[in-house]
């Protein structure tokens, strides 16, 4: 009855531990933000990734946020969540890891940054090495182009 950790989860335990990040905010509107915080990520039973971070917005409010990424072997991806304190919304994750066996690209769905409704967004993982690794946000245009408006170093603490 309980599920065992496959390979595909294990490709999650890179992200255990403490990690301090910077991120590098371009938003769509134009303006820009570089924001420090910090991550902790923990193993739930081998098959999930639970990953909380708080940090401090350029306005010098805090927010917090928990990331949770597992993998569902009937679906064959990698699936997860994200919320965070500055939203009302969840944000459902799906993806495979790319070719490289460095990336994870998570494609979600949210509301659009002007509130004209609900857009596509892509978040991204890409592994450096054992210390260091990569957290970039995308969003879909109108003409069908990904639009990079964050990337974040998270470098273990």
């Amino acid at each position: 009855m309980f599920a065992k950790p496959q390979a595909e989860h294990r490709w999650l335990e890179q992200l255990i531990g403490d990690w301090k990040f910077e991120h590098d905010c371009q938003m769509p509107d134009g303006t820009t933000s570089k924001t420090p915080g910090s991550m902790s990520c923990r193993s739930l039973g081998g098959l999930w990734v639970i990953c909380e971070s708080n940090g401090e917005s350029a306005e010098g409010e805090s927010w917090s946020s928990i990331m949770t990424l597992g993998f569902d072997p009937k679906q064959n991806q990698y699936v997860g969540t994200f919320v965070g304190s500055m939203m009302a919304d969840i944000w459902p994750y799906q993806g495979v890891v790319d070719a490289s066996g460095k990336r994870l690209p998570l494609d979600s769905e949210g509301p659009n940054f002007d509130g004209s409704g609900r857009g596509k967004y892509r978040d991204t993982i890409e592994i450096i090495d054992k210390d260091n690794w990569l957290f970039t946000s995308e969003l879909q245009d109108d003409d069908g182009q990904w639009v990079r408006f964050m990337t974040g170093k998270h470098t273990r603490a």
